[in-house]
C-alpha cells in the first residue's frame, strides 16, 4: 500500500470519528431545556424546569445539597432533562456583593476596562477571585452616570460549574439581583459547556476537505516564504554594500555634526515630555479626582476636572518637583447635583526630568 493511500485512510477514519462526536453534541443541543437554578444559600439549589420543549413533559420542581451526592441524589428524569439543557442560575441579593458607582460621562465607552482594572478597590477580591458584572449606565447628572456592580467569589461559584460539568449541560449562566426591586437581574458569568453544531451535511467529508486545504495552503506558504527569503537575502547584501559606500563617503562630515547632535540631546533632556507629564499627574492626583481636559505647551501645564478638594490639588502639584508655581487660573465651582468641585489648575513644568543618562 502506497504512503499516500495510508495518510489519506487515516485521514478519512479520524475526521469520521471526530464527526460523530460533533454530530452527538449537535443532537443535544437541538432538543436543548432551559432550567432555573435557585440558589439562595451555599450548596443548596432548587430547579425549575422552564417551559419545556415540545414533546417533552413538564417536571415537579425539585432541590438538592450540592454538597450530599451532587447529581446522584436527582431523580432519573430530572438527569435526563439535565443533559444538554441551559442552566440559568439566580443568586439573591444576600449571596453577591452590590455597590453603586459613578463616573463621568466621558467615561462610558471604558467602563468595562475600568472596572476590570480596579475591581481589587470596588470588592474584597483580587480580579482572578471574582466574577462580576454590572447593570446599564443610568444618567445621573449632565455629566455623570451612575450603575451598580454586582460582584461575587469565584470560589462560590464553582460548585455549580462542577454539578453543570457533572449533569451534561451545555451552557451555564449566573445571574443576581441588585437590590432594585423592578430592576432586572445581572448577568455575572456565563460559559459554554459543550460544542453546538446544527446542519445535516457530511461532516467528516466537510473536516477531511478542511485538513486537505489547510496542509496544501502551508505547503504553498513554505515554497512562497523559502523564494522569498532568497530574494530579500540578495536584496539585503545589496543595501549593505551601498550603506558602506554611504558609510564612507559621509565620515567627513560626522565631525560637524558632532556638535549639532550634542544640541539636539541638551534640548531633549531639557524639555519635557507630555508622556512623562501624564505619568507624573497620575501618580500624584487623588483617586476621586477625575481630569476631562489637559493642555502643555512649552513649559506651561492646564488641567480641568472634577475633585473633592480642589485646594489640595495645589498642595499635591506643589510638592512634586516636576511642577512648580500652581495655582486657579479660573474660578472653582460646584454645580448642583455634581460630587465635587469644578476645578481649573495652571502650573509651571520644570524643564529637568530624570537623569540625563
Amino acid at each position: 500500500m502506497k504512503l499516500t493511500e495510508m495518510l489519506e485512510r487515516g485521514l478519512t477514519a479520524w475526521t469520521a470519528t471526530v464527526a460523530t462526536a460533533i454530530e452527538a453534541v449537535a443532537d443535544w443541543q437541538l432538543r436543548r431545556p432551559r432550567v432555573r437554578v435557585s440558589y439562595d444559600r451555599p450548596d443548596h439549589i432548587a430547579l425549575t424546569m422552564q417551559p419545556p420543549p415540545q414533546g417533552r413533559p413538564a417536571l415537579s420542581q425539585t432541590s438538592m445539597n450540592l454538597a450530599n451526592g451532587g447529581a446522584g441524589a436527582l431523580p432519573a428524569e430530572w438527569l435526563k432533562a439535565l443533559r444538554g439543557c441551559t442552566l440559568e442560575v439566580h443568586l439573591t441579593a444576600e449571596m453577591v456583593l452590590v455597590r453603586p458607582l459613578d463616573f463621568p460621562r466621558q467615561a462610558e465607552p471604558f467602563l468595562e476596562g475600568m472596572i476590570r482594572t480596579q475591581i481589587g478597590r470596588f470588592t474584597p477580591w483580587t480580579l482572578d477571585q471574582a466574577v462580576y458584572g454590572f447593570s446599564a449606565p443610568r444618567a445621573a447628572a449632565p455629566d455623570r452616570i451612575t450603575l451598580t456592580l454586582v460582584a461575587t467569589r469565584r470560589a462560590s461559584t464553582e460548585p455549580l460549574l462542577a454539578f453543570a460539568a457533572d449533569v451534561g449541560a451545555a451552557t451555564i449562566a449566573i445571574s443576581a439581583d441588585d437590590g432594585s426591586p423592578d430592576a432586572a437581574p445581572v448577568q455575572i458569568y456565563k460559559a459554554s459547556l459543550r460544542s453546538a453544531f446544527a446542519g445535516g451535511r457530511d461532516l467528516g467529508h466537510v473536516l477531511k476537505l478542511g485538513w486537505l486545504s489547510v496542509a496544501a495552503a502551508t505547503a504553498v506558504l513554505l515554497v512562497a516564504t523559502t523564494l522569498t527569503g532568497a530574494l530579500m537575502d540578495g536584496e539585503l547584501e545589496d543595501a549593505q554594500a551601498q550603506v558602506t559606500r554611504l558609510r564612507a563617503a559621509l565620515r567627513p562630515a560626522i565631525g560637524a555634526a558632532s556638535a549639532a547632535d550634542g544640541l539636539l540631546a541638551k534640548r531633549k533632556q531639557t524639555s519635557p515630555a507630555s508622556v512623562m507629564v501624564l505619568d507624573t499627574l497620575s501618580k500624584i492626583l487623588p483617586d476621586d479626582t477625575y481630569v476631562t481636559e489637559l493642555h502643555v505647551e512649552n513649559d506651561r501645564l492646564q488641567i480641568s476636572g472634577v475633585t473633592q478638594d480642589a485646594p489640595a490639588l495645589i498642595r499635591l502639584i506643589e510638592q512634586s518637583p516636576q511642577f512648580s508655581r500652581a495655582t486657579f487660573y479660573a474660578p472653582t465651582t460646584r454645580s448642583p447635583g455634581e460630587a465635587g468641585e469644578r476645578f481649573h489648575v495652571e502650573a509651571r513644568i520644570n524643564a529637568y526630568f530624570g537623569d540625563p543618562a
